[in-house]
């Protein structure tokens, strides 16, 4: 039987789309369908090492756990990996193909879509439904021409299209009723209904809301979904997007520093489930507080570029006196490579050819260029043999003079540590989702173990928000919604 597809699209960024694909992948898996999430076009430097040895967005990663199912490249076909206000990576198919720049990737476009029709078509072979996930808003009619990311897409696979709309921000009937106003009416005609995301309070209340605007629109009313508060245990897509938490009394704090190309901040969100520690994302302008356990410096999609603005901050003042009160540091991929002496782009990867002085707290340096590494490691700690698991996605070769941090299962080292054993660095993403790794570095800063069990956390998570729309929308009329794709249809 061919496989049927289904978009979600969203009146705006950040209105609940990728997670309700992932709940939906859940839903519908649970009930013995083979699902594929995709999403044509993602930007973000939170990204995933799949199974075939590319990447792809996190939230995608996300999406084919609750599918159940391998990473694909295929499920982020273009994903771009901002580096400036204007400028982003490019990576295709899993694959980086170069840079661009914002007003140039308009005139690229066109060109991807037969990449992302190509791994559309690969999912859609190999399963039964296909949830499609749009990005940003679908009524950026100035970004329309020649687009792959929402309606341009549906278009030209002939895929129904959900509109969602977040009721927690304000305005949710004029941004539903007004993206009908402004959009083409054949991409209107692509809309088979509409949620409403993230109420709070009697739904009762809003009864009148939702006949507004299926009467003002056409589309007919989908789902009123309550707002889900544990949303905040699943990896989350945008880190400025991060709710505060209040930890325990006593907890011990541990400080993420948010430079501006802040990449796979992902590795923190483990830390941020336990009880018995603080985790705070201090932004530029932000001094690093003086009871500070443990500041991470996470990757970056500009390490050069970020660390400038550590300098310019006064990051690197505040990390001396942490130091000195005893404190520990910890850098991840470019945070790794902003703590050795220095940092060289001799072919000019991150901007102009060059070499920077790095903030000299470990011995080690760093040379950017060659391939992309994107593989999935396991190993242990060189020191207490603690076992770990993790990826590597990072541009760069570091030598050390320093101890090594972890010793990889093939028999290669990563990573390195001083002597005061209170300064580290590694290239390895994902040792905070390793139990046992988290645990020791909890240890290490003398937090209490709570036991947690962070990976079984989120798929007792991803079944109550499957759990929550099964109760909040109506799956089944979803299913029927869904059609098979028909290629090459009008765009």
């Amino acid at each position: 039987m061919p496989a049927r597809a289904l978009m979600i699209q969203g009146t705006g960024s950040d209105v609940g789309k990728s997670l309700l694909v992932a709940g939906l992948a859940r839903v519908f898996a649970r009930r013995g369908l083979k699902v594929r999430p995709f999403k044509p076009q993602n930007m973000s430097n939170n990204a995933a090492v799949t199974t075939d040895g590319g990447e792809i967005g996190r939230a995608q990663a996300l999406q084919a756990r609750a599918a159940r199912v391998p990473v694909s490249v295929h499920m982020n076909p273009v994903l771009l990996k901002p580096q400036s206000d204007i400028g982003a990576q490019l990576v295709v198919q899993g694959r980086v193909v170069g840079n661009t720049w914002a007003r140039d990737y308009q005139g690229i476009k066109a060109g991807l879509l037969a990449s992302v029709l190509d791994s559309f078509g690969r999912l859609a072979a190999e399963a039964d439904l296909v949830l499609v996930e749009g990005a940003g808003s679908a009524s950026e009619v100035n970004l329309r021409a020649d687009d792959i990311a929402n309606m341009g897409f549906a278009r030209a696979a002939d895929v129904p299209v959900v509109l969602v709309a977040d009721i927690d921000r304000g305005g949710v009937i004029a941004s539903l009723v007004g993206t009908k106003a402004v959009i083409d009416p054949a991409d209107a005609g692509m809309i088979v209904g509409f949620i409403v995301n993230r109420f709070r309070g009697d739904p009762c209340l809003f009864t009148d809301g939702m006949t507004l605007i299926a009467q003002r629109t056409g589309w007919p009313a989908l789902g009123l979904v309550s707002h889900f508060a544990d949303a905040v245990r699943l990896p989350a897509e945008d880190a400025l997007s991060l709710p505060a938490r209040n930890a325990a009394g006593g907890a011990m704090r541990i400080v993420v520093l948010a430079y501006p190309h802040l990449a796979n901040f992902d590795d923190v969100d483990p830390l941020r489930q336990e009880p018995n520690v603080d985790v705070v994302f201090v932004r530029p302008g932000q001094p690093i507080p003086g009871d500070t356990a443990l500041v991470i410096l996470p990757g970056s999609k500009a390490t050069i570029a970020d660390l400038a603005i550590l300098r310019e901050t006064g990051w690197d003042i505040d990390l001396r006196a942490h130091l000195r009160r005893g404190g520990h540091v910890l850098g991840l991929c470019g945070g790794y490579q902003m703590l050795g002496r220095r940092i060289s782009d001799p072919e000019g990867i991150e901007g102009p050819p060059g070499s920077v002085e790095g903030l000299c707290l470990l011995d080690v340096e760093t040379m950017l260029g060659g391939d992309k590494v994107l593989v999935e490691v396991t190993g242990r700690t060189a020191a207490e043999g603690v076992p770990f698991k993790g990826y590597e996605m990072h541009v760069g070769r570091t030598t050390s003079a320093e101890r090594p941090l972890l010793e990889l299962d093939g028999g290669a080292t990563d990573g390195s540590i001083d002597a005061s054993g209170r300064i580290a660095g590694c290239y390895v993403h994902g040792l905070m989702a390793d139990d046992r790794q988290r645990r020791h570095w909890l240890q290490r800063i003398g937090a209490a173990d709570s036991g947690l069990d962070y990976e079984a956390g989120i798929e007792d998570t991803l079944d109550r928000l499957a759990d929550h729309l099964e109760k909040h929308v109506d799956c089944a009329r979803l299913l029927e919604l869904a059609r098979v794709p028909q290629f090459g249809a009008t765009k």
